[in-house]
C-alpha cells in the first residue's frame, strides 16, 4: 500500500485530493499539510468523516514520521518551491498538480529529483478529457494552422494564460510550422483585445466565477472551421488523473511533464 501525503490538503483541490485517496484500496492517506485548520481531521474536512489524519503544518516532520512514498502538492509555484526542497532532502516522489511553473524551473526540479533517485509527476491538467483534446488539438495544427485558443477558468486562478493552454500550445506548435495569424495592419484599439501571442497562436484567458476549468481551441480554413472544447464540471473530473500519477509516480526518475506521458 502507497502512504500519500497532501500538501494543500484543506485547499478546494487539496480536499478533493484527499476524498480520492480515501477511497482508494491500495492508497493510504498518512499526511496532510495545509497553512489553515491546523490539528483538525482531514477526513472530517474534506469528507465529513474522520479518519485519523490531523492537519499539520510541518511538512518535513510528517515526512519523516510516515516513511511516505509519494507526495501530493496542490499549492502555488512559489510554496511547491518551498515543498520540494523538503520533499527531495527526504528523497520522496512527488505528484504536483500546480501550474504556472516556468521552464527554467521545470529542469531545475528534474536535475535535482534525478540526483535524489526520485520521481516529478508534474501536469498542467489531470482530467483525461483535457489530455485528449490537447493530443486531438496537436493532430489538428498539422492541417488547420491557424488556431486561436480560449480557456476559462474561476475568478481565484491565478495564472494567465493557464498551464493546460500553454500545454497545447506548445503541442500545436510541434505539429505546425510558424503561422503569423490576422490582418497584417490590425491594430488594438484596446490593448489585449487579441489576446496573448504564442508562435503566431492567440490564447485568451477568461476569469469568471461560476466557471470551474474549460478550453476551446478554435482552428479556422478555406470555409470552414473546427472547434475542440473541454469542460471540467466538478473538481472531481481530475482525480483519476491524480491516483494513476501517485500510482505511476514511484517508478519514474526525474520530471515528467504531462499527464499524457501517463497514459497507455
Amino acid at each position: 500500500m502507497l502512504k500519500v501525503v497532501v500538501v494543500g490538503a484543506d485547499g478546494r483541490m487539496g480536499r478533493e485530493v484527499v476524498r480520492a485517496i480515501l477511497r482508494e484500496e491500495d492508497l493510504s492517506l498518512v499526511g496532510a499539510v495545509d497553512v489553515h485548520n491546523q490539528g483538525h481531521d482531514i477526513g472530517t474536512l474534506a469528507a465529513g468523516n474522520p479518519c485519523g489524519v490531523p492537519v499539520t503544518g510541518n511538512l518535513g516532520r510528517v515526512l519523516e514520521e510516515t516513511g511516505t512514498d509519494v507526495v501530493v502538492d496542490f499549492t502555488t509555484p512559489d510554496r511547491v518551491r518551498e515543498n520540494l526542497a523538503i520533499i527531495l532532502r527526504h528523497r520522496v516522489n512527488v505528484v504536483i498538480g500546480t501550474t504556472g511553473i516556468s521552464e527554467e524551473s521545470i529542469n531545475d526540479i528534474d536535475v535535482k529529483a534525478r540526483e535524489a533517485g526520485v520521481g516529478v509527476v508534474i501536469a498542467p491538467n489531470f482530467a483525461v478529457g483535457a489530455v485528449l483534446m490537447m493530443k486531438f488539438a496537436a493532430a489538428a495544427g498539422r492541417y488547420l494552422p491557424n488556431v486561436e485558443i480560449i480557456e476559462l477558468h474561476h475568478d481565484q486562478k491565478l495564472d494567465a494564460p493557464s498551464g493546460t493552454a500553454i500545454k497545447t500550445a506548445e503541442l500545436i506548435r510541434a505539429n505546425r510550422e510558424f503561422v503569423r495569424q490576422g490582418h497584417p495592419g490590425e491594430t488594438e484599439t484596446i490593448q489585449g483585445a487579441r489576446g496573448g501571442e504564442y508562435s503566431g497562436m492567440r490564447i485568451h484567458s477568461i476569469r469568471l466565477p461560476g466557471l470551474v476549468a474549460h478550453q476551446e481551441v478554435i482552428f479556422g480554413g478555406l470555409g470552414q472551421t473546427l472547434s475542440i472544447r473541454h469542460d471540467s464540471i466538478n473538481r472531481e473530473s481530475f482525480m483519476p488523473g491524480v491516483v494513476l500519477a501517485v500510482r505511476k509516480v514511484i517508478d519514474l526518475k526525474g520530471v515528467t511533464y504531462g499527464l499524457e506521458k501517463l497514459l497507455t
